[in-house]
């Protein structure tokens, strides 16, 4: 089974990193991640995350 998670880091309070923690302390493996967008100063950075779990 495969799930595609969005990963968002604007800064330390204002980012989901928990959720994708959460899911690898399940049991999920990452598969690849690509970067969506970022670059500007002060922009929030998106990377797709495909996750991977028997």
């Amino acid at each position: 089974m495969q799930k595609a998670i969005v990963v968002h880091y604007y800064n330390d309070k204002k980012n989901n990193l928990s959720d994708l923690n959460q899911l690898l302390q399940e049991g999920w493996k990452v598969v690849t991640q690509s970067a969506m967008s970022g670059g500007e100063m002060g922009a929030t950075v998106y990377s797709l995350v495909i996750l991977e779990k028997n």
